[in-house]
């Protein structure tokens, strides 16, 4: 049966194929923007700055963006941030993680056990996010943003998945990464930090004080994959004063949990025959 010409594919020339490839490029950059920490609203000058485009250019593809409910504006600020549509793709794309399934009912158990938060965090590049949290039913209860980054030196968390890299990845990260402080109890001493790191190994979790957050602590330990790499961290997290009490049991527990889902991963633990 013929294609009628609705069905008939268009053909372009060289230079109509080029010209769209570079409308597509430039505005998946526009969107790869607004996921740069501190980025949650943009304008249209500050957007043509730091991708070197003309304000017209930037208009248009933010309009076509608009269209498709991946960029929302705001009429009084005359500012841009991530549409609903941006939601749903982060959504789906967090939903094909199979980690994140595997680790759902454990985090609850978790949580419900210690009657604390326990999180999930994974990793992007040199840095982490967390991906999903399970949260007590109690008055007073540390709660945790999802999609964040943060840097892999600062925390229980980030620091339980530097533990556990390739050590030319651990020199690449001091090498390249700038030591910053999220608190004031934050640790940016190289040799500081790579002592902890082989405690961690030793113990096979992290702890920190107040380093991410005031007022909070946690323990975390990594889901190793199969080939012994931290496919994600779980953590369980509460206000410092209380967790001080609880760290040892919390600790236990978690270690039971993520014995449990790096054997689900792939990995295999050695031991002594």
């Amino acid at each position: 049966m013929p294609m009628t010409n609705a069905e008939r594919p268009r053909r372009r020339g060289a230079d109509g194929a080029s010209q769209t490839v570079a409308t597509v490029e430039r505005a998946a950059d526009v969107l790869v923007l607004f996921a740069e920490p501190g980025a949650r609203t943009l304008g249209i000058t500050e957007i043509a700055e730091r991708l070197e485009l003309s304000k017209a250019a930037v208009h248009r593809i933010l309009a076509s963006l608009r269209l498709r409910g991946l960029i929302d504006l705001d009429e009084q600020t005359r500012r841009y941030s991530l549409g609903l549509t941006a939601m749903r793709l982060g959504l789906a794309y967090l939903d094909r993680l199979d980690l994140r399934r595997l680790a759902a009912p454990e985090l609850v158990a978790l949580s419900t056990a210690l009657s604390e938060t326990a999180t999930l965090s994974i990793r992007t590049g040199f840095s982490r996010v967390y991906v999903d949290q399970a949260t007590p039913s109690r008055e007073v209860i540390m709660s945790v943003t999802l999609g964040v980054p943060y840097p892999l030196h600062a925390g229980a968390s980030s620091r339980a998945f530097l533990a556990f890299l390739a050590e030319e990845e651990i020199d690449a990260y001091f090498g390249t990464q700038p030591l910053t402080r999220l608190t004031e109890r934050t640790p940016v001493e190289e040799d500081v930090l790579r002592k902890d790191l082989a405690a961690i190994r030793r113990r096979g979790f992290a702890r920190s004080q107040a380093e991410r957050q005031p007022g909070s602590a946690s323990v975390a330990a990594p889901v190793l994959d199969h080939h012994g790499r931290p496919a994600g961290v779980i953590s369980v997290c509460g206000p410092l004063e209380r967790f001080r009490g609880e760290e040892k049991r919390c600790a236990a527990a978690l270690l039971e949990t993520t014995g449990r889902l790096s054997a689900r991963m792939g990995h295999l633990t050695s031991g002594k025959g």
